[in-house]
């Protein structure tokens, strides 16, 4: 009989162990095991080579870290069943079961209106009806719906593991300090009380720490200009594969990304909807974007290439939106330089805003010693919290290095 606690080397926390035979078999599902296949911080590696990690990876870190979770706050007297344990865990193992290639850059652009949320939930419906109802409690969990609140603020909040998983892996990967967050620390000052995610009020500046550093990885990293703007052109690229399509023309690519190429009306995923999307991974859009840069429409060929040659457009970044003229300067020298007369296909502005921490969202509430509860960021011991929760946004605004 085959051992299924296993236990898994990880960079990134050292050794990942599988408590529960169930994980095991989740994580053999190819549902899951797709997830190797699906970048997780999209074309960051074309901005910091070592960022080629996946889904895959996350997720079992993720799984970790609600673990570690789950053990500090039974240490603290927190009741914590083994069926509660195992379903936790299993609901943080499959959060992102739901993300499609590049995850949240071409979220909704393949299957429009479907976020990765409420795709990950129709998996998991799909894999508790394989595994008899194993997975009831966790899709509760998952969806807010369990009685005991904590446990989904573990998996969702301002304050989940999600979060610490991710921001120690991407910081680990592409090699940018500022987002190592003390994930030990921060776990060992979580508690409970009146079934709510609190932490421990002598946690309060690992909490701002992390809270900074978030702050810091989405402004360094994932808002990067470069970062933001290579996933602006995937957006393009599939928005003009999309008008191409309709308008009769035949793009090469694979079967399964065709189909999703046509307009579906339709606003309930079909089987075949989900069978195919769930045998669609990264590779399907890399092979198609090669493929493209030699299509005679301009646009498409121009930001395929920007992607797979690494061409790409000029960008400048700023705190305010561009001048409406300086933008037609840029369109009008495009049309000269390519010869046409629809420049401002190649001439975009975007935008990027982060509010780092929201008092009105699930705030990160503190445990006094004398057990009173209070707000983060009017504890009159913080520092940073009360600063950072007023929404900051910057304007992107690229165009040809050719002009």
């Amino acid at each position: 009989m085959q051992n299924k606690l296993k236990i898994i080397n990880d960079p990134v926390h050292g050794f990942i162990k599988i408590p529960y035979e169930i994980l095991f078999d989740v994580i053999e599902h190819p549902y899951f095991q797709r997830l190797r296949r699906i970048s997780q911080t999209g074309l960051l590696n074309l901005i910091f080579p070592g960022a080629t990690h996946t889904r895959f990876h996350h997720a079992l870190g993720a799984m970790h870290l609600m673990f570690t979770a789950l053990e500090t706050l039974k240490l603290k007297g927190v009741e914590i069943s083994k069926v509660e344990e195992k379903s936790a865990l299993l609901a943080i193992l499959l959060h992102d079961i739901g993300h499609g290639p590049f995850s949240h850059a071409l979220e909704n652009m393949l299957m429009e209106d479907w976020h990765h949320e409420k795709l990950s939930l129709l998996l998991m419906n799909q894999l508790n009806e394989e595994f008899q109802g194993e997975l009831t409690v966790a899709i509760e969990m998952f969806q807010g719906n369990y009685h005991r609140k904590f446990f989904n603020q573990l998996i969702s909040s301002q304050l989940d593991v999600d979060r610490l998983d991710y921001l120690k892996r991407d910081s680990f990967y592409t090699g940018v300090s500022e987002g190592n967050v003390n994930t030990q620390r921060i776990i060992s000052m979580m508690n409970v009380a009146e079934d709510e995610l609190v932490i421990d009020a002598k946690g309060i500046y690992s909490i701002e720490n992390y809270l900074t550093a978030r702050m810091f990885m989405y402004w360094q990293v994932y808002y990067h200009k470069t970062a933001a703007i290579a996933e602006f052109l995937l957006i393009k690229i599939l928005e003009r594969a999309k008008e191409l399509v309709l308008g009769g023309e035949n793009l090469p690519c694979s079967e399964n990304l065709k189909y999703f190429l046509y307009p579906n009306n339709s606003t309930k995923a079909s089987a075949e909807d989900i069978a195919r999307f769930t045998e669609m991974d990264d590779n399907d859009i890399l092979q198609a974007i090669k493929l493209w840069q030699k299509s005679e429409d301009l646009a498409l060929s121009y930001y395929c290439k920007c992607i797979i040659q690494r061409k790409f457009p000029k960008t400048i970044i700023s705190s305010e939106p561009f001048n409406a003229d300086f933008i037609q300067e840029k369109i009008e020298s495009t049309n000269k330089y390519f010869k046409i007369d629809n420049g401002e296909i190649l001439v975009n502005e975007i935008s990027r805003e982060l509010l780092p921490y929201s008092k009105d969202i699930q705030p990160i509430k503190l445990l006094h010693k004398d057990g009173s509860i209070v707000f983060l960021h009017l504890s009159t011991n913080q520092i940073v919290s009360s600063g950072i929760s007023t929404s900051n946004k910057k304007y992107i605004l690229s165009f040809s290095r050719e002009i």
